[in-house]
């Protein structure tokens, strides 16, 4: 069974129990111990997030997941609020939180997906000219053929071409977890693949090869292009291209999941150059809400590229969610109080999840876990979380705390 680093494989009805369970094993958390109590008010979530999150330790048995909820006016009284259930490590206890770092998988989509649509408003990249255009003859095998083949279906994941995630040999992702590689290696490997079915199929192969096109137009690594273009001008000072770097820096959680034995694993130290630019950053949920509320107030991207990046097709419901649909770099997903979430989700095969996005009237959520569901269940137990942080109405003050960090 192949990953991706968007939900360990896109989330769907169709097999996709059997692959979460060769990857995560369910197992009880540590309980998660309680702040002191404070002197002054606290903000605090209302009754159903509380449980959102407390299900998917309870039920579900993550091991820990956190939520970071932010409303435009943040200069309002629980503006930004905070809420975290279980354990960020299994070894010391350690409560999990909102502060800590982590592996932030496909979301990394999105920042490629930006500095894409930034040459392009400065017309040195044409998302409707082939992929050929920028790098020829790369490919052109097995019936694949980059002159037939767009940036925008790129960055779409309309162009047909395969996920080298599904290749055998990352059946056990694990027994590769200390390899270093290219990204003209695994473009490679996807190419001996067969043709996927369907008009749309979510391939971190697209956006490596949209990593390849921005080294071409610019001269310099796609890693230090998004670095100079958008983490260093919004200050992202927790988000972090690893490298070969097998360790998260800085204060982290750890990350967890099945290993072949059937035992729970850490799965923190991991070479995420398998992910590159579609996969390999570390960032935190403040950072990751920084960057997508910048996003979407228009500080990145000129307006008509936003509007571009915001141009959806519908997506397999058995990779994602029913409903779900798919910019450039972008999922959007409908709420059932109206409107709908745009952002990304991801997921490193170690455990990590995050998912950052913006909803109706500005407010944005980000969520991190750092074991993968393990059920259909449980990943509709995480959809419902976010829906709930989405729609549930702000706190109120002088509310009782509860696990974890607030804001």
């Amino acid at each position: 069974m192949a990953i991706s680093l968007l939900t360990s494989r896109p989330v769907g009805r169709a097999g996709t129990a059997a692959l979460l369970a060769a990857l995560v094993l369910p197992v009880a958390p540590a309980a998660a111990q309680p702040p002191p109590a404070r002197q002054q008010s606290v903000c605090a979530p209302h009754g159903d997030l509380r449980q959102a999150l407390r299900t998917l330790t309870d039920r579900d048995r993550i091991t820990g997941a956190a939520v970071l909820i932010t409303d435009p006016n943040e200069g309002l009284p629980c503006g930004s609020w905070a809420a975290s259930v279980g354990t960020a490590d299994l070894s010391t206890g350690r409560p999990m939180n909102v502060t800590d770092r982590l592996r932030a998988g496909s979301v990394t989509k999105t920042f490629t997906a930006t500095v894409v649509l930034q040459l392009a408003a400065e017309h040195r990249i044409s998302l409707d000219e082939p992929v050929d255009r920028y790098l020829p003859g790369l490919v052109r095998h097995n019936g694949y053929d980059g002159r037939r083949i767009t940036v925008r279906q790129l960055l779409r994941h309309t162009s047909g071409l395969p996920d080298y995630l599904e290749a055998p040999e990352w059946e056990h992702p694990e027994r590769l977890r200390y390899r270093h590689f290219e990204p003209r290696e695994l473009v490679t490997r996807a190419l001996d693949l067969p043709r996927p079915s369907g008009s749309w199929h979510y391939a971190t192969t697209n956006y490596l090869l949209a990593g390849m096109i921005i080294r071409e137009v610019t001269g310099h690594a796609p890693e230090a292009e998004i670095t100079r273009r958008v983490i260093r001008p919004l200050g992202l000072r927790d988000t972090y291209w690893p490298g070969d770097d097998t360790r998260i820096r800085g204060r982290h959680s750890r990350s967890y999941f099945a290993s072949e034995d059937g035992r729970l694993a850490d799965g923190t130290a991991w070479n995420t150059t398998f992910g590159g630019v579609g996969g390999a950053l570390v960032s935190t949920p403040a950072d990751l809400t920084r960057f997508v509320t910048a996003l979407f107030g228009g500080r990145l991207l000129p307006a008509d590229q936003l509007a571009n990046m915001r141009r959806t097709v519908a997506a397999d419901p058995d990779r994602l969610w029913p409903g779900a649909r798919y910019g450039l770099g972008l999922i959007t997903s409908p709420l059932r109080c109206g409107g709908l979430w745009w952002g990304h989700a991801g997921t490193v095969p170690g455990g990590h999840r995050a998912l950052t996005a913006v909803g109706p009237g500005g407010r944005s959520v980000a969520v991190a876990l750092n074991e993968v569901p393990a059920t259909l269940q449980a990943e509709q137990d995480f959809l419902d979380l976010v829906g709930t942080a989405f729609c549930e109405d702000p706190p109120s003050r002088a509310t009782p705390p509860i696990e974890g960090n607030h804001q």
